[in-house]
């Protein structure tokens, strides 16, 4: 899987290259952020704004990994969803139970504030 990394003080951007991603990329994709828990900076924002597809299977993976992050006490934020990705999220519920934000920016924040929190409530 074809990604840009960027990695910033408290978290790293993970922007995916590919314009679809189907259901045969759900285990490249959890192999490739899945290992981000074992680093120094466990906190994953995931920019999905070159996704214009997205198979169900592979919606399901990336709620799957994001409940992995929030058990080992790890942020896992998706921002910048295309309208067709959006659609596979929304018919699934994903964003009652997922941090998924308009804009990379407000991802960043989201991961600063449960940082906090996890500070705040001796979690860290």
């Amino acid at each position: 899987m074809n990604v840009k990394t960027d990695t910033k003080e408290r978290f790293t951007v993970i922007t995916p290259k590919e314009a679809q991603l189907p259901v045969n990329m759900t285990e490249e994709l959890r192999n490739l952020l899945l290992p981000y828990l074992q680093k120094g900076i466990p906190h994953i924002v995931l920019n999905m704004e070159n996704v214009k597809a997205i198979s169900e299977e592979a919606a399901d993976e990336i709620a799957a990994i994001q409940q992995q992050f929030y058990e080992a006490n790890s942020s896992f934020v998706i921002c910048c969803l295309q309208p067709e990705t959006e659609k596979v999220f929304a018919q699934k519920e994903f964003f009652d139970i997922m941090n998924i934000t308009p804009s990379e920016s407000e991802a960043w924040d989201m991961v600063q504030m449960e940082e906090i929190e996890r500070e705040l409530l001796g979690d860290n």
